[in-house]
């Protein structure tokens, strides 16, 4: 538990359900802060790390979303949501090389998941086509 007189009360946990409530209900900003605050507490909890990205995203911090979608591939590499959103993240930083690398893992992990294979085949037609455009 924090000591920081500053801070919300609970520890890492409740700040992790509240931020999760707080995406949920769409307010991902006011989420993204409780769950830094719990990311600093426990630091590479993966739960902890999937929500912070999930709420990074979601209020348009895309650059950190990459990062913390990093972290959570480093802490839990056989994670396909880290690959997906680390993957999309990548792809709205126009890093499409990078972003099919982890589409193309996470797609390996769950064929099932249709956003998973969309996702993929989007960042690997803009690599065709910016490869065509530039050759032509």
């Amino acid at each position: 538990m924090s000591s920081d007189p500053g801070a919300p009360s609970g520890g890492a946990y409740e700040w992790l359900q509240r931020g999760l409530a707080l995406l949920s209900s769409g307010d991902a900003e006011a989420a993204a802060v409780l769950l830094e605050r719990a990311n600093r507490d426990q630091p590479g909890s993966a739960s902890v790390l999937e929500a912070l990205a999930r709420a990074q995203f979601d209020a348009g911090r895309i650059g950190e979303a990459a990062h913390t979608f990093a972290a959570l591939v480093e802490a839990a590499p056989d994670a396909d949501y880290a690959h997906f959103g680390l993957g999309l993240s990548l792809t709205r930083l126009d890093r499409f090389a990078e972003a099919v690398e982890h589409l193309a893992l996470a797609v390996a992990m769950r064929p099932d998941r249709p956003e998973y294979r969309d996702s993929l085949t989007q960042a690997r037609a803009t690599l065709r086509a910016r490869k065509e455009a530039s050759h032509g």
